[in-house]
């Protein structure tokens, strides 16, 4: 699968993650602080956009090692996210409501760089069991 394709669906899978984080966003946002609904929409959506990730955009077998390292991959777009919209909210005094959708598309490229990273690494166990020989079977 070339680059181009795993960018294409790389954005499908943000544009189903970012309407699920939306969706649950205001949902919480109902009885929460905005910046308490923001993180908690976030850390959410991520478990499903994990798995969309590692099923359609890249094709690879989702494993423990990724699952723990892909939070990795939300690190930047966390840290982009959370300052964009109490920038957009509290400083320029923009809606709570669709601050997030503004906040979150600056982060996408960096989002992807690292996600591409981390879940095509090879998995050491599968590398550990590449090397190792097969034992010498005896005939006798």
């Amino acid at each position: 699968m070339t680059v181009q394709v795993q960018m294409v669906r790389f954005a499908l899978v943000g544009a189903v993650n970012t309407g699920t984080y939306f969706g649950l966003y205001l949902a919480l946002l109902t009885w929460l602080p905005y910046v308490a609904a923001h993180v908690l929409a976030f850390l959410l959506s991520m478990v499903g956009s994990f798995f969309l990730t590692s099923y359609f955009t890249y094709r690879t077998r989702p494993t423990w090692r990724k699952f723990l390292l892909f939070p990795l991959t939300n690190a930047a777009n966390f840290v982009v996210t959370t300052c964009g919209v109490y920038l957009l909210v509290d400083v320029l005094h923009l809606s709570s409501r669709y601050s997030p959708l503004i906040a979150q598309a600056s982060a996408i490229p960096i989002t992807f760089v690292v996600s591409r990273m981390i879940m095509l690494r090879p998995d050491p166990a599968a590398r550990m069991q590449e090397r190792e020989p097969e034992p010498v079977r005896s005939a006798g």
